[in-house]
């Protein structure tokens, strides 16, 4: 199989509402599996919404801030948890039409969130991808991966993986993941700014595969739509709404995604709108880029250099009989 079809769904997320936004997703994955797509990506955290209000909202991380403890209340509520069943419309897309999808989530593991890019993919169940450094302000409510999220999916073209926004600027982590040989890569954004873009290809140039950079687009207005549709539980929902109303701008993630090839050159544009952007891969240009470098073979140095990769799960407790 030397070719193949892929795109981006750059769209608007539904905030905090994760069980809309899974309708959301199907129906812009079905209608690009349906135009022919094998792989379908989304950005960073479509499900729930990235948290806009931790970079927009003038103290948000306060000590105790009302607005953010109920927005947390919030995501806890809605998150994604293990095996969970909201998730069959898009694994069902999967199995009925041999084809995968890149999505991110918030999840919910015991009384912690993650950052988790989803690969689901036919027959078999999600590939989970734990963001490994939530960035600056994410560690408010984000708990860090692990290496046994680390990880590609085999599927008949070729293997496919994720990372989640500034882990692109992990070296060890780009290292970790060219040794596992993806033809194709997802690189999860909330919104592909220039050097974010910069990011993307030089991933694609120095990985020698195709890169989906896949953002988002976003709206101040879209979070209090999202608020109305959530579970909100016991939350102090006026709270929330306070903290998202002193948020200064109106546009919040502005789309930008691209789809590169293994020489870093853009293959598809989208631009600031919600659109779903297509690209054939010509998959045999994998094997003419490494002609000239290949980052984990001919031009690594492994008798200088050596990586190791604990792909244990950290679970913090260990209970033996």
């Amino acid at each position: 199989m030397t070719k193949l079809s892929v795109a981006i769904c750059q769209a608007a997320p539904i905030p905090f509402a994760i069980g809309a936004g899974i309708t959301k997703a199907a129906e812009l994955a079905e209608k690009a599996i349906k135009d022919g797509a094998k792989l379908v990506a989304f950005g960073e955290t479509f499900l729930g919404g990235y948290p806009l209000w931790l970079d927009e909202s003038p103290g948000a991380a306060l000590w105790d801030h009302p607005g953010t403890r109920a927005c947390h209340a919030i995501m806890l509520e809605n998150a994604i948890v293990a095996n969970d069943e909201r998730l069959l419309p898009l694994q069902e897309l999967c199995d009925t039409h041999d084809a995968c999808i890149s999505i991110g989530a918030h999840e919910r593991m015991r009384s912690s969130l993650y950052n988790n890019q989803l690969m689901l993919r036919p027959g078999q169940a999600p590939l989970d991808h734990r963001k490994l450094v939530p960035t600056h302000g994410e560690r408010l409510i984000w708990m860090r991966g692990d290496g046994s999220t680390l990880g590609v999916h085999q599927a008949e073209w070729g293997k496919v993986g994720n990372l989640i926004c500034w882990e692109h600027w992990i070296p060890l982590a780009r290292a970790a993941m060219h040794n596992l040989s993806e033809a194709v890569h997802v690189a999860a954004w909330p919104t592909v700014r220039e050097e974010y873009a910069l990011n993307s290809r030089h991933y694609a140039f120095e990985g020698r595969c195709f890169v989906l950079a896949a953002g988002l687009v976003q709206q101040k207005a879209d979070l209090f739509e999202g608020l109305e549709l959530a579970e909100t539980g016991n939350a102090d929902v006026g709270a929330a709404r306070e903290l998202l109303e002193a948020i200064g701008s109106d546009v919040l993630n502005r789309g930008g995604s691209f789809i590169a090839a293994p020489d870093a050159r853009v293959l598809a544009q989208a631009g600031e709108a919600e659109e779903t952007l297509h690209a054939e891969l010509n998959l045999s240009e994998i094997g003419a880029n490494l002609t000239s470098l290949d980052t984990d073979g001919h031009y690594s140095r492994p008798d200088v250099f050596e990586l190791s990769v604990d792909t244990k799960a950290k679970d913090g407790v260990n209970w033996n009989s």
